[in-house]
């Protein structure tokens, strides 16, 4: 298994939109993936269109699995780059909303 940053600009329309496709996500990979594609975290940022993106951090077997898993889940996964090391300064803080 190899780790992909996947970039998915303006997916969503609001954070609920994200959320019920985080499910479906994770349904996906463990139901029908399972040792093909894992999703490790991730990111939500608001876009400049008022929209939702996220930068997620993956691991899967290659770039054609995370294709595949972003077409059955029916959000975009196209724009991905594999990780060439991780540098890590200090954990992320917890957010009030994890909390």
């Amino acid at each position: 298994m190899n780790l992909f940053v996947i970039r998915r600009p303006s997916a969503w329309a609001s954070l609920q939109e994200l959320e019920a496709a985080g499910a479906k996500s994770a349904k996906v990979a463990k139901e029908q993936m399972s040792g093909t594609v894992s999703w490790i975290r991730s990111y939500a940022v608001h876009e400049p269109d008022g929209r939702i993106g996220t930068f997620c951090i993956y691991e899967a077997k290659d770039g054609e699995a995370i294709r595949d898993h972003a077409k059955r889940v029916g959000m975009p996964g196209e724009e991905f780059y594999p990780v060439a090391d991780t540098v890590i300064l200090r954990n992320d803080p917890i957010s009030t909303a994890a909390a």
